[in-house]
Order: C-alpha cells, then structure tokens, then sequence
C-alpha cells in the first residue's frame, strides 16, 4: 500500500514499500532525453528532473537520501522549487516510456525518446526507482525512470481534424 506524499487537486506523489516513487501530473524540467552534451550534461547521459511542489514531500524524500535539489527563485517574492534529478537508462533494466496523442500510443525506444526533448507535453504520470551508491566512503541515492506516460497537447491542426471537436465546413 503506497503512502502518499503530497496530493493536490491535480497532482499527487506516493512512496511504495520498494521504495520506489510514483508523481501524478508531474512537472519535469531541464529535459534531455537524446543525451546531448551540455554545459550541464555529458554526451549520453538521458536525463530530466522532476518537481516535487510541496516542501513536505521534499523534505521527506531528501531525508530518505533521495537527492533533492532546490533551484533558487528568480523573484524575491517566488519561492524554490524542489526537484529531483532523474537519470534515463536503456543498460540494465531499460524504463517503459509510452506517448500518447489524441489518436495514438507510440512505445518510445531509446532511439526515439529524444523526441520528448521538444514536445508540446501536456501531462506526465512517472515512477523513479532508487540506486542506492556507495563509492570511495561517499553514498547516496540515484533516481532512474522505471515508467513514464507522456500525454502530448493537441495543437490547432490536430483540433481542427478532430473527429470530436465541433467545427464549421
């Protein structure tokens, strides 16, 4: 029975007994599925982060040695956000990654998940699995995606050829 961290209107965030971590209409930022190099990022290397909206949560999955984050805000008057780096492997164990538009479910490999670096997201239901390290007397907690199901926004076209949508001829 999984435990709930944080549950708003739309979104909510549950812990499980293995430990892994489920958010529901998640936000994720500072995407790079394709592993492109960056002042940040080394070539290869699939990552996103994903935002944890309540300090509460934040601070329960930071002292459960999950690596947390906090991005100081640009406005005095905004407050941080709290995040958690997620690491995108296709090695040992690779993650379920399903898109889904108006008309369509496409499974994305890892040649295709690139393409949720530009995509128009419109939801983002995810579960992290931990790593636990420990490495030269230095431990921690390494997030990886287990599964992610990515639902696109309809543009203007797409409504327009909506079979559904009402529309003049």
């Amino acid at each position: 029975m999984p435990i709930t961290l944080y549950q708003s209107a739309n979104s909510k965030i549950e812990y499980f007994e293995n430990g892994n971590v489920a958010f529901k209409n998640a936000r994720i930022m500072f995407r790079n599925f394709s592993g492109k190099p960056g002042k940040f990022n080394a070539e290869g290397k699939r990552n996103f982060c994903v935002v944890i909206p309540d300090e509460r949560a934040a601070n329960k999955l930071s002292e459960d040695g999950w690596n947390v984050r906090i991005l100081a805000p640009r406005d005095p008057d905004d407050r941080a956000l709290h995040y958690i780096p997620v690491s995108v492997s296709y090695g040992y164990r690779p993650p379920h990654i399903e898109m889904r538009s108006r008309n369509s479910v496409t499974d994305l490999d890892e040649s295709m998940v690139g393409t949720l670096d530009v995509a128009d997201i419109e939801k983002v239901d995810l579960v992290i699995n931990p790593y636990d390290w420990e490495v030269n007397g230095g431990k921690g907690r390494k997030a990886y995606l287990k599964s992610m199901r990515v639902d696109l926004a309809m543009d203007e076209l797409d409504a327009l050829y909506d079979d559904d949508a009402p529309w003049d001829e």
